[in-house]
């Protein structure tokens, strides 16, 4: 299947299977061999038409978009259109009304709706009453270079300190530790963090990430914004506990001894300290995200399930 993928990047062309930042879409990119479209600057036509045709809307630069068919262009490239998820579900409410209304059109044109999460399926089933709405699973392509029998040590908290990534919930999570805790510097880093005692690291690669992130014990991402939950997708892969939220696919499916619901802090700050004093406990759930990493989310069964999914 020829599959054409529209997304705000600003490049046209393949996404190699080892770029260095094969994280969220283009990830998905390089694994379906998809020919990417910077969204902006769609052609009006193509020599052979794209079997399918997968978009994005993103989160900020909606004003440029809300004039435009994006479904209508789409399908002058690619016989059927797919709209895929970004964010949480909700984010989308936060648009002034005019672009709110262009969006829920955009999707209710779209052939096909592809969603982050089960109970994504079910608001947007709901949303639109759209007849086909499915889960397309979130994909890590492991970096090559990775020695996870090294020793290590810490915890890494998944987020910033403000309430789409809820860092205050996951860094007073996280003291339950007792380790050093570090942090990546994402684009709402508050100033200020590294005074509550945090490493953040510097802004890299995806790869690089990985890199860092194979050094610490244990994840905690306490996010109550649902998306593609890739923090805990990553962890699962190195085999690091991840203390997280359910309602999150990648969290319940991986570490189902460490999910939480919304807001328990005593239940994620219990975890912390059994995760630091029961050794048992550590390597049971270490060994079994492994093993659930390779059952559900390795890139042959993805491939596999993604397969069946596009026809």
């Amino acid at each position: 299947m020829r599959v054409a993928y529209f997304t705000e990047n600003g490049f046209e062309g393949y996404v190699p299977l080892e770029h260095p930042s094969l994280k969220g879409a283009m990830a998905w990119i390089a694994a379906l061999e998809a020919y990417h479209y910077n969204i902006h600057n769609i052609p009006l036509s193509v020599g052979e038409k794209f079997d399918l045709g997968i978009f994005n809307i993103p989160k900020t630069n909606t004003a440029k978009l809300k004039h435009r068919d994006l479904p209508a262009e789409i399908r002058n490239l690619c016989n059927r259109v797919a709209y895929i998820q970004e964010g949480p579900f909700w984010f989308w409410q936060d648009y002034p009304l005019d672009e709110q209304v262009w969006y829920y059109n955009s999707l209710a044109a779209s052939d096909i709706l592809y969603v982050h999460n089960e109970a994504d399926k079910r608001y947007y089933q709901g949303l639109i009453g759209h007849s086909d709405v499915r889960v397309f699973k979130t994909l890590m392509i492991p970096p090559s270079g990775i020695d996870t029998s090294i020793e290590r040590s810490g915890v890494m908290i998944g987020g910033n300190f403000v309430s789409w990534y809820g860092g205050f919930d996951s860094f007073v999570t996280a003291r339950e530790y007792s380790e050093d805790i570090c942090a990546p510097s994402m684009g709402r880093r508050q100033a200020g963090e590294e005074q509550l005692g945090i490493r953040h690291l510097p802004y890299m690669q995806w790869d690089q990430f990985m890199q860092e992130l194979n050094k610490v014990k244990v994840g905690v991402h306490l996010m109550r914004t649902h998306a593609a939950g890739t923090f805990a997708l990553n962890c699962s892969y190195l085999g690091i506990p991840c203390i997280g939220y359910k309602g999150l696919d990648t969290q319940e499916t991986l570490h189902p001894l460490l999910s939480v619901e919304d807001g328990d802090l005593t239940a994620a700050k219990t975890l912390a300290r059994k995760l630091s004093t029961e050794l048992d406990f550590y390597q049971e759930c270490s060994i079994l995200t492994k093993e659930l990493f390779q059952t559900y989310y390795s890139k042959e069964v993805w491939e596999q399930e993604i397969n069946n999914l596009l026809k």
